[in-house]
């Protein structure tokens, strides 16, 4: 377990995706600062504070450990950053506020379990083939598209992709097993396929 920074925000942010945040707030800025002079990483949480109400640090919410990649600095003490989600954590405890900035003591969200390689592969094909059928019935396909590997997590390289609220981007990271989060993909693809 260890003490990291939090940062909540109204997003949702999967293993591997990459994020810009725009840093103006007093306690982000020191946060960021903080960071900087350390490992570089702090936890993305997410909360809506119009949807939410205040941010508590409950036991057991599961967020985002991301890196800052890039920090651009602008003239007058704002930043522009750029973040990536290397894993999951979960809150063990909230911490007193000692500074500016929420903290909390982590520990990291990992899968439960691993299926067989040739089931998950025989599950990664039958998403991405529902994927490329809903690009297929797009009118206006996107110009561009991720590289997928098939030999890795295809659920969150997919899941940036769907833009869908993010109370269910957020219960989708919580998912503890990849063939579960396939699942999730493989309902709404098919949806799509089927209202085109």
């Amino acid at each position: 377990m260890e003490v990291v920074p939090l940062f909540p925000l109204p997003v949702v942010l999967f293993p591997g995706a990459l994020m810009p945040l725009h840093i103006f707030e007093a306690r982000y800025r020191s946060m960021v600062a903080y960071c900087l002079e350390h490992d570089r990483r702090f936890g993305l949480i997410h909360h809506d504070s119009d949807d939410q109400g205040p941010f508590l640090l409950e036991e057991s919410r599961v967020g985002s450990m991301v890196r800052i990649d890039k920090y651009q600095p602008l003239p007058d003490g704002r930043s522009l950053i750029l973040v990536r989600c290397d894993a999951r954590f979960e809150i063990v405890h909230g911490m007193e506020q000692r500074t500016l900035y929420y903290e909390a003591e982590v520990r990291p969200y990992l899968d439960l379990s691993h299926p067989r390689s040739d089931a998950i592969q025989v599950a990664r094909r039958q998403t991405l083939e529902l994927f490329d059928a809903v690009v297929a019935s797009m009118e206006e396909p996107p110009e561009e598209l991720p590289d997928l590997d098939l030999s890795c997590d295809l659920s969150f390289q997919l899941a940036p992709l769907v833009q869908i609220d993010t109370r269910w981007q957020q219960s989708f990271l919580e998912l503890r097993q990849e063939t579960h989060r396939l699942e999730r993909l493989d309902a709404v693809f098919q949806a799509a396929v089927d209202r085109a």
